[in-house]
């Protein structure tokens, strides 16, 4: 089943008290939507990447709550409650370095202690995940508007992972950045990397891009340094998974290399993300880092690419320091160095 995907289409969507997902590791060969009725679902989804993406794993994460207070068979506040927080650790566990997670799974067990009734609170509850989905797509069309202004006319853009409509609701973040600069009447064209080992980059980025028909091409991640010592790119933009108040960005593996090489050949350096994947408490030594199983490193689409028993060092996501990064983009404005000053002065602008 071959069909065209738009910015405009859902990645995750409440309908008739189920959660449906477009399956993302389907893609790009087939465009599949899922269906959950049980949080256990959302959860594996989350964890096998069906759905990827950290501000669309807060939503889903809150989808996954709401459907936890669905099958919930408490008769008292208390007890829905006690239902909620177990839902809440298991869909937590899921994917410990994206914080919108928590983000998303934290706004919702507020809604649910500042309800009074059951029903009132499974009402309040689905109503607030159903919010927080619309209001991603407002926050990233912010972010695209804000973005859009420091990307130029006939710019060739370098983007690693996925941080588009996929990763998002709708829309996406670095990519929202990158639609918006269309929008705007600039000529834009993007350099995607595959992104290894779970091909982010060459599945879904190049898939929604060539779909929205915006100028791209796909390179291994290995020619990086090549595309830019040959004068390729003007700028890069990427999405991130986490924030620290200090500047410190958390996003898919490969990111590192990707913010050390533009530098090398001063090359500006964005990062897109919403306000709800920074992290203001924690500092580097306390973030825990994914390590994801040996098998996606060690064969490709099923087929044996390594030797068997090899060990396998594989990370999903590093550490990008802020002294690599240009300016971070929000739906509050740009951040720019100095980091810890300029976030705060978002936040603030927001309260």
């Amino acid at each position: 089943m071959k069909m065209k995907i738009h910015s405009s289409l859902r990645t995750v969507e409440w309908k008739d008290n189920a959660v449906v997902m477009i399956d993302q590791t389907k893609l790009p060969n087939e465009l599949v939507f899922v269906k959950y009725t049980n949080f256990n679902e959302v959860a594996d989804a989350i964890r096998n990447l069906v759905v990827r993406g950290a501000p669309a794993i807060g939503v889903s994460g809150a989808f996954g709550l709401a459907l936890a207070a669905l099958q919930s068979k408490a008769t008292t506040k208390d007890d829905l409650l006690v239902d909620l927080e177990q839902a809440k650790k298991i869909l937590f566990e899921t994917r410990p370095t994206a914080i919108n997670l928590a983000w998303g799974l934290e706004r919702i067990m507020k809604t649910a202690r500042n309800g009074n009734t059951v029903s009132e609170i499974k009402d309040a509850v689905i109503n607030e995940a159903k919010k927080m989905a619309d209001e991603d797509i407002e926050i990233n069309m912010r972010m695209g508007k804000h973005g859009s202004q420091l990307f130029h006319d006939n710019d060739t853009v370098m983007t690693h992972c996925n941080a588009g409509a996929l990763a998002t609701v709708a829309y996406g973040t670095a990519l929202g950045v990158i639609r918006a600069t269309k929008e705007s009447g600039k000529k834009i064209k993007v350099i995607a990397t595959e992104t290894r080992p779970v091909m982010q980059g060459s599945r879904l980025t190049a898939f929604e891009l060539k779909h929205d028909g915006i100028d791209v091409s796909l390179i291994p991640d290995t020619a990086v340094g090549y595309s830019m010592a040959n004068g390729l790119v003007s700028k890069v933009i990427v999405g991130a998974d986490r924030i620290l108040r200090t500047g410190h960005v958390y996003n898919k593996i490969g990111t590192y290399q990707v913010a050390l090489m533009a530098r090398q050949h001063h090359i500006p350096f964005y990062v897109a993300a919403p306000l709800s994947t920074f992290d203001m408490k924690s500092i580097p030594k306390d973030v825990v880092i994914e390590q994801r199983k040996a098998s996606e490193v060690t064969g490709v689409a099923g087929k044996k690419t390594a030797p068997d028993d090899i060990n396998v060092i594989n990370p999903a996501f590093d550490m990008t320091p802020p002294e690599l990064i240009t300016g971070i983009i929000t739906e509050a404005g740009v951040a720019k160095p100095p980091f810890e000053e300029s976030i705060k002065k978002l936040f603030e602008s927001k309260l």
